[in-house]
């Protein structure tokens, strides 16, 4: 349970990533028929932030677990 921010964090960041820098998130809305939604998700002013802020949570869960040691 104490790790859950950690893992929550991680793979946030790395979903994030890889929908910024590849181009993963067309192609799962387009498989998935939704590509009206490219223009207002596919977009560096959402993505980046999210990826800032998953970036933030992955570093307070390690400092968080560093100084419960």
């Amino acid at each position: 349970m104490k790790n859950r921010l950690l893992v929550v964090g991680s793979a946030g960041t790395v979903f994030a990533a890889v929908c910024c820098f590849t181009p993963f998130l067309p192609i799962v809305l387009t498989a998935l028929g939704l590509t009206g939604l490219l223009g207002v998700v596919y977009n560096d002013a959402i993505l980046l932030p999210m990826l800032a802020g998953f970036l933030f949570l992955t570093g307070y869960a390690i400092w968080r677990q560093s100084k419960q040691k």
